[in-house]
């Protein structure tokens, strides 16, 4: 499965954000916890590199909770201010004026130290398409002030927002790069809404998703679905069309609405909460681990 998604407004998207740069003092980068490297833009880092940095993982909630703590652990050894959030709830969001202070924290003494008082750090909220960006503004400024939408492709232009005295928000489009150079990332985006299930065969991608869930959280399938997960990916998704009754004419399996429902449940958190991919060090042990548990199974 190759996976790419690059519209032509996201070109468009990308040279603002450059220009808008001059004009703020922190980016807010909003990754999903669930895929928390894949959902970074490689760009971000390199438009941003002289500017102060925080990290919200968010959909928190939605992820495995250990795996929260060591990707915030990661992303803090190298430099970057972290908080968990869950934009929907409002849960964390307590944490990041403090967070915001800290990684600004050079720029206000420098303002101290001109005599100047009391001027707002100015911050870009960045992130891919579906990230919940709009929604952890309208969250954290307690109102309405930035479209939202459950599907990439909601935020199309700039929009700020002034939160409070100390605070500027500017509200940016979500964006792709042009190419994944490892398709395990287009997955992982797919898996999680970021790219239009329009453009995706959604039964092949739900093969990929059955496949990598009965490894790294084995039982998790057979509790949801009464499946066995010792079958292959497609006898898997068969069973789950059977049990939830997804048939056409004739009582023919339906295996594109069996595929829709696996994908809906897992991005809405009912299989769990679930990490697909984990820092360099966890990774290795985690394949490890499903290695392990194949071979006994065998």
């Amino acid at each position: 499965m190759n996976l790419q998604w690059y519209p032509g407004h996201m070109t468009k998207a990308k040279r603002q954000m450059q220009e808008d740069l001059k004009l703020i003092d922190l980016i807010i980068e909003l990754v999903d916890a669930r895929v928390p490297m894949s959902s970074r833009n490689p760009d971000i880092d390199e438009m941003g590199k002289n500017k102060a940095r925080l990290i919200l993982l968010n959909k928190s909630d939605l992820a495995d909770e250990k795996y929260n703590r060591k990707w915030a652990a990661y992303f803090r050894n190298r430099g970057f201010q972290v908080a968990e959030v869950n934009s929907r709830s409002g849960a964390g969001l307590k944490s990041i004026q403090g967070a915001v202070q800290e990684a600004c924290r050079e720029k206000i003494e420098r303002d101290r130290r001109r005599g100047i008082k009391n001027r707002p750090i100015r911050a870009m909220v960045v992130g891919i398409p579906n990230v919940g960006k709009s929604t952890f503004i309208n969250s954290y400024a307690g109102r309405a002030c930035a479209k939202t939408g459950n599907r990439p492709g909601v935020t199309r232009g700039k929009q700020w927002i002034r939160l409070n005295r100390s605070l500027e928000l500017l509200d940016t489009p979500g964006i792709l790069w042009p190419k994944f150079e490892d398709q395990q990332v287009g997955k992982n985006l797919a898996f999680i809404g970021s790219i239009k299930d329009e453009i995706l065969n959604l039964e092949e991608l739900s093969l990929e998703l059955l496949d990598m869930l009965r490894q790294y959280y084995p039982g998790v399938l057979a509790a949801r679905y009464e499946i066995s997960e010792e079958d292959t990916p497609l006898a898997m998704l068969e069973t789950l069309a059977r049990n939830r009754r997804c048939f056409g004419k004739g009582q023919e399996i339906d295996y594109a609405r069996a595929a829709g429902i696996l994908m809906e449940e897992f991005r809405n958190g009912k299989l769990g909460r679930i990490t697909l991919e984990y820092p360099a060090k966890e990774q290795a042990a985690q394949k490890e681990e499903a290695e392990t548990s194949n071979e006994d199974s065998q």
